[in-house]
């Protein structure tokens, strides 16, 4: 008998709508007794409140500063999804608090924002830092999200990340480096194709050129970048300046010819089997389009490329950040770490390939659901 074809569409919707939500606040005290009560809210409350008063760097000791995280987004760039807004982003915003909580016992709090101007965010988010021990940032558009970034690490002395560029950059190179251990291929010789000049693909340029990748050309709608005489915003221009070979080349079709690896964080069905056909032997394809890849692996595999993984969960190979960005913040709060640097990024990018003892075409990444994962990054962070 044929299994009957679950539509997780309909599954979700009915499973959140069930729930109302997939979090809730859970005390870690009884109030059964006026001496809890006294204890725990007035009047004994009233001697820690004056403590911090004086003493506000102690709120980390004393509150739930000390494990939570806030989990921001404007729902300007929700998955594949697009902006969407407040309320389209606050489920996907609760599901990576969910995350946090059971993969690494990090308490997080979704906010979504009813704004996309960029003073406001950074404003907003300055305001309510005091209660958090971290921010990480979700699902902001580019160049915004660069801009909010950098304004906010310049002004709070907790560490902020944009997930969706540094997560995905930590797990691409994790991946990446055992995937070229399985086509026995040198990061210093590899040609690397990345299509999407986004928050993502920028991020996944910038750490794969740190990590000692020689030759890099992004693509973006109009083109190669490497290439590009046109007038270019910063974060493109810096992309433009990456060593490439392929500075001659001009459309996305001529520089996957010859190309070892083809990273891909753009939009559905961006390339087709003409053009992994046309890449080097051995190639590898980094398909992370959610929810449909740039190619679907069958395809990608019949084209004739080594190594193919995805953003899904259904597929070998899932290169997602959902296994980054839980055991960044744990080893940020657990080691007091006030920035994350280039050099946590890169430790932790190693220490999760390492995971992987025998890397092979169809497993060169840990599973989401391998608990070893969240102690081997937060080892990192530090």
């Amino acid at each position: 008998m044929k299994k009957k074809k679950i539509d997780i569409g309909k599954k979700s919707l009915k499973a959140h709508k069930k729930l109302g939500g997939k979090i809730a606040t859970a005390s870690k005290v009884t109030l059964k007794s006026l001496s809890d009560w006294s204890t725990y809210y007035t009047p004994g409350v009233g001697a820690v409140s004056t403590h911090l008063a004086k003493h506000p760097h102690d709120a980390s000791v004393y509150t739930i500063k000390k494990n939570t995280v806030a989990v921001i987004s404007d729902g300007s760039a929700v998955l594949g999804l697009g902006n969407i807004g407040p309320y389209g982003a606050l489920p996907v915003m609760e599901g990576k608090a969910a995350i946090f909580k059971e993969v690494a016992n990090v308490d997080a709090v979704p906010i979504v924002l009813d704004t996309h101007d960029q003073e406001k965010i950074i404003e907003t988010i300055v305001h309510i830092a005091p209660a958090f021990g971290g921010i990480n940032l979700e699902d902001i558009a580019s160049p915004q999200c660069f801009y909010i970034e950098e304004e906010l690490k310049k002004q709070l002395s907790i560490p902020v990340m944009h997930d969706d560029q540094h997560g995905t950059a930590i797990v691409v190179l994790a991946a990446l480096t055992n995937a070229l251990r399985v086509v026995k291929k040198k990061k210093e010789t590899v040609s690397i194709v990345i299509l999407g000049a986004g928050a993502a693909g920028s991020a996944v340029a910038k750490l794969l050129a740190l990590a000692g990748f020689k030759d890099l050309c992004v693509v973006d709608r109009e083109g190669a970048l490497c290439s590009s005489t046109a007038e270019l915003p910063l974060h493109k221009k810096i992309l433009a300046m990456l060593p490439s070979t392929k500075s001659h080349l001009k459309t996305l079709e001529e520089v996957m010819v010859g190309a070892d690896v083809f990273i891909g964080i753009s939009s559905a069905n961006a390339i087709t089997q003409k053009m992994v056909k046309s890449m080097a032997p051995h190639s590898i394809v980094f398909a992370l389009a959610n929810p449909t890849p740039e190619i679907m692996p069958d395809l990608a595999k019949r084209a004739g490329a080594k190594v193919v993984a995805t953003g899904r969960s259904d597929f070998p190979n899932q290169v997602n950040n959902a296994l980054v960005f839980p055991g960044v913040f744990r080893g940020a709060l657990d080691h007091h770490v006030t920035q994350i640097t280039d050099e946590m990024k890169l430790r932790a990018a190693y220490a999760l390939a390492r995971m992987v003892k025998k890397p092979h075409a169809e497993h060169i990444i840990p599973s989401v659901l391998n608990p070893q994962v969240v102690k081997a990054i937060a080892k990192a962070i530090k």
